[in-house]
């Protein structure tokens, strides 16, 4: 297993206190310790700590599929321009806060956009667009050894490619979906999936406490739910005002469980730390606040 260094001898991104914007938002999560909140763009990680906006030293890679758990953080994408490093990344784990990133196969073949960690397993899920050398064909495929096997799970239920998904931070089995078609979950390694939400699903996210989910969805207005799990009954949380917008991603933080963040569509990034009761907002189309 080889070790990408992001500073050694390439050029340096934006540091802190420079301005931050955000082109792009490919995911977000918060640390183990609850003190920064990550913001991989198409520009490299923006950090959000202590009210402030930075950029993560580093060269600018495009990371996708961006997911943290209580140890790790795990993604996918591109490399910089000039880095000389091999496009796409395949599979990355970093331990050190994104410092470092160590190869977990698939360089070269695979870009995963939609990916998702379980916060205290090693479960790995992903979306793979085609085939590669590990997965003999495209769908949903999970790993639980870092990417040494992948297994293929059939899938079965879901009418559409999905557009986000989340699993539960205890149970590797436990999957939620969000596509086209709706919300979905899954109590069977992603085998199958039972429909929850019949509008456009557009994000999800289980919940630390491992009894809730929570889910974005549109039609013809932004939503933002909270579900028991097993089709449970769903409340809704208020949103702040968003026009012709919607969710793409909500976090939790570990460490100050009743602190969620969102992004949406247009790059607008809202925090709230009374348990989505109300909302801050700490970027608007992609502006640092």
């Amino acid at each position: 297993m080889r070790t990408l260094l992001l500073c050694a001898g390439l050029a340096l991104s934006r540091l802190a206190g420079a301005d931050v914007t955000l082109v792009h938002v490919h995911g977000l999560a918060y640390s183990a310790d609850g003190k920064r909140l990550m913001i991989p763009s198409h520009h490299g990680l923006a950090i959000y700590a202590n009210g402030k906006w930075s950029k993560a030293p580093g060269p600018e890679h495009d990371y996708m599929g961006f997911s943290a758990t209580a140890r790790n953080i795990y993604s996918s994408g591109h490399p910089a321009p000039a880095t000389g490093l091999v496009n796409p990344f395949g599979l990355l784990r970093s331990k050190d806060g994104g410092k470092s990133w160590d190869k977990l196969g698939l360089e070269g073949e695979s870009d995963f956009h939609v990916m998702a960690t379980s916060w205290n397993t090693n479960a790995v899920y992903v979306w793979n667009a085609a085939p590669n050398s590990r997965m003999k064909q495209s769908g949903l495929h999970y790993t639980l050894n870092d990417g040494l096997t992948w297994q293929r799970a059939s899938a079965k239920g879901l009418d559409d490619n999905p557009y986000a998904l989340a699993i539960h931070p205890d149970d590797p089995k436990s999957v939620a979906i969000a596509n086209p078609g709706g919300i979905y979950e899954s109590s069977d390694a992603g085998e199958s999936f039972a429909k929850i939400g019949a509008a456009q699903g557009t994000a999800v996210l289980f919940d630390l406490d491992g009894k809730h989910l929570w889910y974005g969805s549109y039609d013809n207005a932004a939503h933002l739910r909270r579900a028991r799990l097993r089709s449970g009954p769903a409340s809704e949380v208020r949103l702040p005002p968003l026009t012709k917008d919607a969710i793409t991603f909500i976090a939790q933080n570990p460490a100050r469980r009743r602190e969620y963040a969102i992004a949406t569509f247009n790059r607008d990034v809202y925090l709230s730390s009374d348990g989505g009761k109300s909302w801050k907002a700490i970027a608007q189309r992609g502006e640092a606040r």
